[in-house]
């Protein structure tokens, strides 16, 4: 049986009771196990505006203790040693891509995408040849995530800027842009007024005209995709879906984004279903379960 390689997951060396209750190591390795998981990339949380804060050195440690079932990504806040937007963080990014870290992310500060320190962050790692992942908002307070308008302008405005600088897009600002939405708040996770996460906003049909995101996509070969949150906007047209992984196949990603222990795999499910049924065929569901995050990440593994 194929095994997965996940590029989005997270994890506290020590986790605690508060917000989203992050998995130990341990237990995300046993779920790995379980779900057929060969391997996961472990994005550390540095902002503050909705988790604890973890190093990357817990991270690391993480890593050191599992190498043959995780492998790091650093991160670090734009807002970091001079909250300027010419803050040497490519001497940060450097000295923890030295250390194996495979990504940058992910980064989720609650600023614009094209604030000037945000910028910076993506200069610097262009500069040192590390990957970014982000995840955004639809507004600039009481949220976590990066913003951007819809039609993610900021976020081609970015592409446009840093053409050697791969950005792996992630979160649901970015993934609801490959259907046309009636309403652009559509676009993002609803909240309570007490700030409780309560999810998508009903179901989305079929896609019956395509976004922004697949027009990017075919346009910026420095934009890839990496897919837990795409699934809410695709799994009620399994035909589309099969269409859009097959013609995109050589910049997805699999990813968990895996929160908790309890965190059902379902875009795993959801991929071997396409598999099995037949409209997703055999090598883009490997390039996109497995084969392209061993390539793009150089992990050494067998394909």
């Amino acid at each position: 049986m194929l095994k997965f390689i996940d590029i989005h997951a997270h994890a506290y060396r020590r986790p605690v009771p508060f917000v989203v209750q992050f998995c130990s190591a341990d237990e995300l390795k046993a779920r790995y196990q379980a779900e057929g998981v060969q391997m996961g990339a472990l994005l550390p949380i540095v902002s503050p505006e909705i988790y604890l804060p973890q190093a990357n050195e817990d991270l690391l440690e993480m890593v050191e203790q599992s190498p043959e079932c995780f492998f790091p990504f650093c991160n670090v806040d734009p807002r970091a040693l001079t909250n300027r937007a010419d803050a040497p963080l490519d001497s940060v990014l450097a000295y923890y891509r030295d250390l194996g870290c495979r990504g940058v992310g992910e980064i989720m500060p609650n600023l614009r995408m094209d604030d000037p320190r945000v910028q910076n962050l993506f200069r610097c790692a262009e500069k040192v040849g590390l990957p970014v992942t982000c995840d955004g908002s639809d507004r600039t307070e009481g949220d976590f995530g990066l913003y951007d308008l819809p039609g993610v302008p900021l976020l081609e405005h970015t592409l446009q800027r840093f053409p050697h600088l791969k950005f792996i897009a992630h979160g649901p600002i970015f993934w609801s842009e490959v259907r046309r939405l009636p309403r652009p708040a559509m676009r993002k996770t609803e909240f309570l007024p007490n700030g409780t996460q309560v999810g998508f906003a009903g179901r989305f049909g079929k896609v019956s005209e395509e976004g922004v995101a697949q027009q990017l996509l075919r346009t910026y070969d420095n934009l890839y995709g990496e897919l837990s949150d795409a699934l809410v906007f695709l799994e009620d047209d399994p035909d589309y879906a099969a269409a859009f992984l097959t013609e995109f196949q050589d910049k997805l990603f699999y990813g968990s984004d895996t929160c908790q222990a309890s965190q059902p795999f379902r875009l795993k499910t959801f991929l071997q279903e396409l598999h099995a049924s037949g409209r997703l065929g055999d090598e883009p569901f490997a390039k996109i379960a497995r084969t392209n995050a061993i390539r793009f990440f150089r992990l050494g593994l067998a394909e």
